[in-house]
């Protein structure tokens, strides 16, 4: 059997501790795996993909031109005999026809994380470079991309994020997709439950042992020493670290009252049918 299963999230949501995992459940080994040499493919916007399944260089082209080529890209991936599991950060949206950027052929399948927006925004900020309000802001954006700079060409291509909410309801309600969505606050809470879920449903190992031996391998201390000792190559150049806290709650004292109930006015729905609210609308 061929073809992708999407690990898709928003930007900050445990999409690298998610692929860490995968890699030690895969791997199998006596020792953590290198967060530098992650088993998974690369992320679904990589330039480099897109240029080698198309056979040639994508630079000239404009964004909505690359976004129509993207589901043969992957339709390309076909080709090779196994099971590929793929980081993504776009939005699930539709393109000429109706045809997913994802593609329907290559596609088997999508877990989907999903984290309270609360915790989102200061994690984002850092990794964005931008401040508190700045990185609220464009969570709320509706027409949010990343790498879409026009003036500079990126390794990798433009990702329609849109909003926070948007991007949740992209893929959870997406119509006729396979789908598994998990919480961040339940990869930390019930680790064991969780992940055990999320291999049965990539299809890959899930005995008790393997599972939590790659549970314990991809602990955030184990990534935040990894990193430490010699540095992550997905790091923003601006950001000073990647692995900062992996808890959840820590939005409480980071953000202001106000900043705090603006991602609630803005993404109140979204958060409240996925645990984050009481029937008040108080933050659980």
């Amino acid at each position: 059997m061929s073809g992708i299963y999407w690990l898709a999230s928003y930007p900050k949501s445990g999409n690298t501790w998610l692929r860490s995992f995968l890699s030690n459940l895969q791997q199998d080994g006596d020792a953590p795996a290198d967060i530098n040499e992650l088993a998974t493919g690369t992320i679904a916007s990589a330039r480099d993909w897109l240029d080698e399944a198309l056979g040639f260089d994508s630079a000239d082209l404009s964004a909505d031109e690359i976004d129509r080529l993207r589901p043969a890209v992957y339709r390309w991936s076909l080709r090779a005999p196994e099971v590929g599991y793929h980081k993504i950060h776009d939005a699930y949206t539709l393109i000429a026809a109706g045809e997913p950027l994802v593609g329907r052929d290559a596609t088997l399948g999508a877990l989907y994380i999903v984290r309270n927006p609360l915790d989102v925004a200061p994690s984002a900020a850092n990794h964005w470079h931008v401040s508190l309000d700045e990185a609220i802001a464009r969570m709320g954006l509706h027409d949010m991309a990343l790498a879409s700079d026009g003036k500079k060409l990126n390794k990798q291509v433009r990702q329609k994020l849109l909003s926070w909410s948007q991007h949740v309801l992209s893929w959870a309600d997406a119509p006729g997709l396979n789908r598994l969505v998990i919480r961040y606050e339940d990869m930390l809470s019930a680790p064991i439950a969780t992940f055990t879920q999320a291999a049965r449903f990539l299809q890959l190992p899930c005995d008790a042992a393997r599972i939590g031996k790659a549970v314990r391998f991809s602990d955030f201390q184990v990534l935040s020493r990894q990193e430490a000792e010699k540095g992550f190559r997905e790091r923003p150049a601006k950001a000073e670290r990647f692995f900062r806290q992996g808890r959840s709650g820590g939005w409480r004292s980071q953000l202001t009252a106000a900043q705090a109930a603006r991602i609630v006015a803005d993404h109140g729905e979204v958060m409240r049918r996925f645990g984050y609210l009481d029937a008040a609308g108080q933050p659980l």
